[in-house]
């Protein structure tokens, strides 16, 4: 069991290091830091509690993340209420709230589920779901 600890401790710090970078893309804009996905990656995203996912591929996901960073320059991420489990050594998913503040108002609020994979030596996600809960 202490490697499944070990392996929990390494991915928690890079997970941490990853929310470190999210706040510096939203200062510098820059995103290559964290384009951290698979070639196979999806996101998909609920809207309303009623409505089908709109899902995005990897290309799409950093396209429009480039777009939202360019408008929400100068904005904080949050993420709150963090879980993290490993599903074997090789295999993780976080789940956690995330805020987009601006000037002390919050613009969105979503529920995240990460998906991440150690692959060569190096953690990438896999799939995401996000769902808004403004």
């Amino acid at each position: 069991m202490d490697g499944m600890n070990d392996q929990l401790e390494e991915f928690t710090k890079v997970h941490d290091e990853f929310i470190t970078e999210w706040n510096e893309v939203m200062r510098s804009g820059d995103t290559s830091s964290i384009e951290r996905m698979t070639d196979g990656y999806y996101v998909a995203f609920f809207k309303g509690i009623n409505d089908k996912p709109i899902i995005f591929n990897r290309q799409e996901a950093i396209t429009g993340m480039k777009q939202s960073v360019k408008q929400l320059l100068g904005a904080t991420k949050k993420f709150e209420n963090r879980i993290i489990r490993l599903k074997d050594e090789a295999n993780a998913v976080v789940f956690y709230e995330q805020l987009i503040m601006k000037n002390a108002e919050l613009l969105a609020r979503l529920f995240t589920i990460e998906n991440w994979q150690l692959s060569n030596g190096k953690w990438m996600i896999v799939r995401e779901t996000e769902e808004s809960i403004n």
